[in-house]
């Protein structure tokens, strides 16, 4: 049985770890999985907040390792991902060691290397919250993949769209657009189709009449698998409409799936397209609180964590990103070259 910390009072924490963590509190037998003791949230700004009835709220991570047994505790890191490697170094030196960490793991390579140091020092147990990956859906079409009843995969497409002026405009913590959907997408690619390089990328600012937040609007990467195969993903935090949609076309047939948009419907659909034949399914697909269940009777079962995707997933942003931000640079003179003083 764990007790369950919370460090950050944000949207993740707030909106998604706590409540989703006391559906499953209350739905699980007391004493198998989850401690019948209050869960405990740290955020040292006084920010309000509606939490979970009877969640211990503190100030600082001194305080909840005074209420906590560390080996006993799974920590939900819900921090923004630019200085990740901060807070999760402060967890280690007080003793936490079951982390269980909002994506992306963190925001560049620097950060990354900093974290693997950390793991392997401390014996951490990391997992980076992925549910995408234990989604129905991708269960679906990791099936689709693996029997080859459609002939091989080519494509993969990915199309997330999604209003987040709002949360933008408020909050520093995403640097770009390519650390707040792509890391989910980004990550099922690699879980479908297996290791890939990057071959192209792109990103955009978000613009309101009143603001702008440079590189918050649009994120574009594409990718070629190892195995052949290709992936294009799209994310738009300026779209006035919600989706989250992926394509997987194979040789004799299209995949077309819809992932839940929100915590507000957990229902995921699936299309398939053949030569002749068209199918279609609707499937209850509440990915998150399966994740938070599974990874807990991991930490309780003593089972191995790795985060090799999760540490490609960071490489492939970051290296996104720099691509970007190259192409952004004015191209220099070369030597021996007239500037036109016009």
């Amino acid at each position: 049985m764990y007790r369950t910390l919370v460090v950050g009072l944000g949207r993740a924490g707030t909106g998604l770890h706590l409540p989703t963590l006391d559906r499953l509190r209350k739905g699980t037998r007391a004493g198998t999985l989850f401690a019948g003791a209050p869960m405990v949230a740290v955020d040292p700004v006084p920010a309000p907040a509606t939490l979970p009835p009877g969640t211990v709220r503190l100030p600082t991570l001194e305080l909840a390792r005074a209420e906590l047994d560390p080996q006993r505790t799974v920590v939900h890191v819900c921090t923004p991902p630019d200085g990740r490697d901060a807070v999760i170094e402060r967890l280690a030196r007080l003793g936490f060691v079951n982390l269980l960490v909002e994506k992306p793991l963190t925001a560049d390579t620097a950060q990354l290397t900093r974290i693997e140091d950390l793991r392997r020092q401390y014996g951490l147990r990391l997992v980076v919250v992925a549910q995408w990956l234990v989604s129905s859906l991708t269960g679906r079409l990791k099936d689709h993949v693996a029997t080859g009843e459609f002939g091989a995969l080519r494509a993969i497409r990915v199309v997330q769209r999604k209003p987040r002026f709002s949360r933008s405009l408020a909050t520093s913590g995403h640097p770009t657009a390519f650390d707040v959907e792509i890391p989910h997408a980004l990550g099922v690619a690699l879980d479908l189709a297996g290791p890939a390089r990057l071959t192209d990328a792109a990103w955009s600012d978000l613009r309101t009449d009143v603001a702008v937040r440079p590189r918050l609007g649009t994120a574009t990467l594409r990718l070629t698998h190892e195995g052949g195969a290709s992936t294009r993903i799209a994310s738009d935090l300026t779209a006035p409409v919600r989706e989250r949609r992926i394509t997987c076309e194979f040789t004799e047939a299209t995949v077309v799936g819809h992932y839940p948009i929100s915590q507000d419907d957990g229902f995921a659909q699936l299309a398939v397209e053949g030569r002749e034949f068209t199918k279609r399914e609707v499937f209850p697909d509440d990915a998150l609180p399966e994740f938070f269940r599974h990874a807990y009777q991991r930490f309780a079962d003593g089972g191995e964590f790795g985060i090799d995707l999760a540490a490609r997933t960071v490489r492939l942003v970051d290296e996104a990103k720099q691509l970007c931000l190259l192409r952004e640079r004015p191209t220099p003179l070369p030597a021996g070259a007239v500037r036109d003083a016009g």
